[in-house]
């Protein structure tokens, strides 16, 4: 059939069919047959869309900064931009015009100006240190742009990845915290070596206290040992004090019993000179021949024999002869033997 064509859209794509400048279809995701001389098909993607940016640009202390990000956007309204922008399609598929591809564009400028408004009013520190902030309110400022939303676009996100000032900048910026960040790093140093001397006084404190209990404790071992041996002499001393105690006593009855025996044998040698001095006084008035009668009486026969010799040598001027008898020579002879 000559002049008949046939199109399947997309569920990403909003076609529109014109007839006679009206749209007699419309819709995602259509396939159908059309008479082409007398049609013109429009498309519309309405996929969301990520357009990556990164422009300079000047903080109100004229501090240039790199602003580094990209904004998420779709086409909430097809019908409204394919009125304002040609969104014709070819017989290939390809967009008849160039605003497909300069609507990107349009929407960068966009956040480009709102960014520049913004950094206008904001020094480089604030910037540095608010890119949170920073982004929130440009995200919502792009969403207002009237020129966007006259063509139904809607900014669904708004991301600022990074902010850059110019390198000299950016190490005047960095020497305050470097310099910060070595004095936290040489507190930090000097706090371990405190920590460690700390620790060292606490280890050496321990030691000491060990050191002090064990003396302490060998201390106590010798006053126990001396108290001991202290208790042990005192109480060899109270034993040797009995001890020396009890020989005194000992020989005090010692000599108790010896002055006791020296009185008896004093009494008894009274009591015999006594009775010597007796007999003596008795004897006194005897003369020798009863004397020698007394002593006589109680001598041994021996002493007889010998008293009877003696008197016969002493009268042997007188006497002639003597014979003696072998009774008395057996008698001398046993007790001699």
């Amino acid at each position: 059939m000559f002049g008949f064509r046939y199109v399947k859209s997309s569920p990403s794509q909003y076609l529109f069919q014109y007839r006679d400048g009206r749209v007699v279809r419309e819709g995602t995701g259509l396939a159908f047959w059309y008479f082409a001389p007398k049609s013109t098909l429009v498309g519309v993607p309405v996929t969301a869309v990520e357009a990556p940016f990164m422009f300079e640009e000047v903080t109100r202390d004229f501090q240039q900064v790199t602003l580094q990000g990209q904004v998420s956007y779709r086409i909430a309204d097809p019908k409204r931009l394919a009125e304002q922008l040609d969104y014709t399609l070819q017989a290939d598929g390809k967009y008849a015009s160039e605003d497909p591809e300069q609507l990107p564009v349009r929407v960068l400028n966009a956040v480009k100006a709102i960014f520049r408004n913004l950094l206008q009013e904001l020094d480089l520190r604030d910037v540095l240190q608010g890119t949170e902030r920073l982004s929130s309110s440009a995200h919502r400022g792009v969403a207002g742009v009237a020129s966007l939303s006259s063509l139904g676009i809607e900014i669904t996100a708004l991301n600022l990845l990074a902010v850059k000032p110019n390198p000299e900048t950016a190490r005047a910026l960095e020497a305050p915290m470097r310099e910060e960040i070595l004095k936290q790093a040489d507190d930090a140093t000097y706090t371990r070596r405190n920590a460690a001397i700390e620790q060292e006084r606490m280890v050496k404190e321990n030691e000491l206290r060990s050191e002090l209990s064990i003396e302490q404790k060998k201390r106590e071992v010798r006053e126990t040992q001396v108290e001991s041996e202290r208790a042990l002499l005192e109480k060899r001393q109270q034993m040797q004090a009995q001890e020396l105690a009890g020989k005194v006593e000992l020989e005090q009855e010692n000599a108790k019993l010896v002055q006791l025996q020296t009185e008896n044998r004093k009494q008894e040698a009274d009591a015999k000179a006594y009775g010597v001095q007796a007999l003596v006084n008795a004897m006194k008035g005897l003369d020798a021949r009863s004397l020698q009668a007394l002593v006589l009486g109680q001598a041994s026969p021996e002493t007889l024999m010998a008293l009877g010799f003696q008197n016969i040598a002493d009268n042997a001027a007188k006497i002639g002869e003597f014979n003696f008898s072998p009774d008395l020579l057996r008698q001398l002879a046993k007790q001699k033997a």
